[in-house]
């Protein structure tokens, strides 16, 4: 049977980021995608507008439903949309353990609209990190969860949360190539990529969804994460623009 990955994550209405990208990226790694909505946006591929956030007792009753139904074999965790939502989910995964969580701490859309409060990080950082197996922030959202400036800091004051590694990316930074770093234990790795010419929308999501797919596969955490930002990259390298906005990651590239 194929392994089974819960995106839990905001809908995007472009398909470019969110729910269906993390469908995308998961059917890609041979698993079986199911998906748990936190909220619906306004967006388009220029920017998010305005964000819905679904009850939190709602997210909770589907939760518990569908894992007395399937053995959910990894969670992947991407926009949350407000600190209640935030605190129910760190119940359900205290509840219901799973060995593989990877959290994407998505804190502000790529045309800058702020996504996460103060009060939703502060939760975020006590409830989830804790429980997160892999967390995959870009270089600005590990500084802004941190309160840290290097990279390496940043990634320090994270593993103390209590998170099993961390993956700071760098493909906003003003480099010439993009330096992607795991964090783990008394390790660090750094992985480097060409840097593709406008990036696109939903290459975090790409990239949280196709790891947690992986390690639901079994691979070891570094052979994961080095698979998933190959399998990244080339989405953003045959990315396609159907808006006005920003490209969309071609996630069935190989197809």
């Amino acid at each position: 049977m194929k392994p089974i990955v819960l995106a839990v994550s905001g809908h995007d209405p472009t398909g470019g980021a969110g729910i269906q990208a993390d469908i995308e990226a998961i059917l890609s790694q041979g698993c079986h995608p199911c998906t748990l909505v936190t909220c619906l946006t306004s967006q388009d591929t220029h920017d998010v507008r305005k964000l819905y956030p679904q009850p939190p007792e709602t997210l909770a009753a589907q939760w518990e439903v569908l894992w007395s139904d399937m053995p959910v074999q990894a969670v992947k965790i991407g926009l949350l949309g407000s600190a209640e939502i935030a605190t129910r989910l760190g119940a359900l995964l205290r509840q219901t353990p799973c060995e593989t969580v990877i959290l994407d701490p998505v804190l502000r859309a790529g045309g800058g609209t702020e996504l996460a409060d103060e009060r939703l990080i502060e939760v975020l950082c006590e409830e989830l990190l804790p429980l997160a197996t892999v967390v995959t922030p870009n270089l600005q959202e590990a500084r802004r969860l941190s309160g840290k400036e290097l990279p390496h800091q940043c990634a320090s004051w994270l593993l103390e949360r209590g998170c099993r590694a961390v993956l700071i990316t760098g493909g906003d930074e003003p480099t010439p190539l993009v330096y992607n770093t795991l964090y783990w234990k008394h390790h660090h790795k750094t992985f480097t990529w060409e840097k593709l010419p406008g990036g696109a929308h939903g290459s975090g999501c790409t990239l949280a969804a196709s790891l947690a797919a992986l390690l639901a596969r079994g691979l070891e955490l570094e052979e994961a994460v080095r698979k998933a930002q190959q399998y990244t990259w080339n989405a953003i390298k045959y990315a396609f623009r159907p808006g006005q906005g920003k490209k969309i990651p071609d996630r069935f590239f190989w197809s």
